[in-house]
This record gives structure tokens, sequence and C-alpha cells, in this order.
């Protein structure tokens, strides 16, 4: 892992991971994989019960084949939810996880911060809510780590945004391109159709990717996804024309006529 992109507790997590391990006969067992960039977490609870008779995690281990973000967030997780009632242990989110990290690099928020939805398998698993194997649906991380994209900054005002613009009706009838950083970015994308008809999303996932509630809005909007592709490119003169995407699939480069290109940045 490169220090310069990841905080020091993440490098203490990676370094010198807590709870490595497996649980024999555990209460619950969950498995989340991401079929695009091959990271595979193994999450093991072993249940007991305080004072007040409540469910707690009583010991949590982790086995993770992945990349360095991937081992320092299946730590924090297993280290937040041991000795966690049940129910609070189920409400860790990936963004929890990675404020306890002091942050992870937006890439990788989604293909590599997968411990949280492993850590709820594993509780549906005991509550006999659901299988142990969950595949999650996440974007591209190395590869689209380290890309430039050409012409962000020199637009930036012009036609590109990295921020929410309050006043939506600014697009109306305009082409707008959002590229996927996230559920909030898609999200907004389908806030802009109630201002234009002309909405793209582009996303480096092979299907929707998001929770299920957010999947089944897009697939019922007039939102259009571009799947497997990625933005290499912003062009025009004063303001922003056109843009140049690569296509995973196809391993080819093609470009789309638009008037806003929106990148919001993670927090």
């Amino acid at each position: 892992m490169k220090g310069t992109q990841y905080s020091e507790k993440v490098l203490e997590h990676f370094r010198n991971p807590r709870n490595v391990g497996v649980i024999e006969k555990p209460d619950g067992y969950g498995r989340v994989g991401n079929p695009i960039c091959g990271d595979l977490m193994d999450i093991y609870i072993k249940v007991g019960k305080n004072e007040a008779g409540e469910d707690i995690i009583d010991d949590v281990k982790f086995r993770t084949f992945g990349c360095g973000s991937a081992v320092a967030t299946s730590s924090m997780v297993t280290t937040m939810a041991k000795g966690m009632k049940v129910d609070d242990a189920y409400e860790i989110t990936r963004k929890d996880v990675a404020e306890e990290l002091d942050g992870l690099p937006p890439i990788k928020m989604h293909c590599s911060n997968l411990a949280a939805d492993a850590l709820k398998a594993a509780i549906d698993n005991y509550r006999g809510k659901a299988e142990t194997y969950v595949e999650v649906e996440h974007r591209t991380c190395e590869a689209s780590e380290l890309k430039v994209i050409l012409g962000i900054d020199e637009f930036l005002g012009k036609g590109v945004y990295k921020k929410k613009v309050k006043d939506l009706s600014e697009f109306s009838n305009k082409r707008v391109l959002v590229i996927d950083t996230g559920d909030e970015s898609l999200e907004y994308a389908l806030e802009l159709t109630n201002h234009t008809g002309r909405v793209i999303a582009v996303t480096s996932a092979k299907s929707i990717p998001g929770s299920e509630n957010l999947r089944k809005k897009i697939k019922m909007s007039d939102v259009k996804m571009i799947h497997q592709s990625e933005l290499l490119e912003v062009i025009g003169t004063d303001d922003v024309e056109k843009i140049k995407l690569h296509d995973f699939d196809e391993d080819e480069n093609y470009e789309l006529f638009v008037d806003v290109v929106i990148i919001l940045e993670e927090n």
C-alpha cells in the first residue's frame, strides 16, 4: 500500500491485524465476495449473553483474501464488533469502519471495504435469515485508483462539478453524465431526472451497484446506466462538449456528447 494514500491507522491494522483466524463451529458465518476485483472476506462470530440477557458478540474472527485495505477494514470491523450487542453490531456501516480508520481513499470505499457487509452476513446467518455467502457487486479498485482523468480541472465550474448543486433546475434539459463514486452519486443521478430526461450514470461494475433498494429505484427510473466503463477525458472549447470513455468489456474508447459531468467527491 502507498503510505501517502492511507492513514496511519489503516497501515497499523494492515501490518498488525486483529482477530485473524477461524472459529470452529461458529454461531454465525458470513462470506462476502467482490466478483470485480476478487476480494473475499470470511467473518465468524460466537454469540453469548450479557447480564441483561441480550445477545452479544463474545468472539469474532476473520480471514481476508484481498488488498491491504481489505485486511485493515476486516481487522477494524471485528475490533469494533467484539463485545457489542448483536443488534448494535448489525448497524455498523462501511462508512463507520472508514471513519474509525481515519478515512479511506474514495475508490476503496466500495471495492475493499466489504467488512461491514461480511459482519452483517454472519449475523443474518446466526439469525437464520440468510445463507453464508453474499456476492456483492462493487466498483473496481486498483486499476481505477491509478487513473488520471484529463480535463477535470480545466473545466471545473465550466460543466464539471465535484460537489452537489442545490438548484438542480440549472441542469434543466441538459445532457448530464454522473460518474459512479458511490451510492450518494447514484441517488443524485435519480434526483436529476426530475429536471432533465437525459441523465447517464457511468459505473465500472458489471451490473447496477449499490443497495438493493437503490438498484430497484434506478431500474424504474430514466437514468441510463453505462456499465464496465470509466471516464478518461473531458473535452470542450470554453465549456464541456463531450467526454471520452473506455469500455472494459470491448477494450475500446468512444466519445459521448454531454453538457455536464458530475464527479462527487466522497467525504
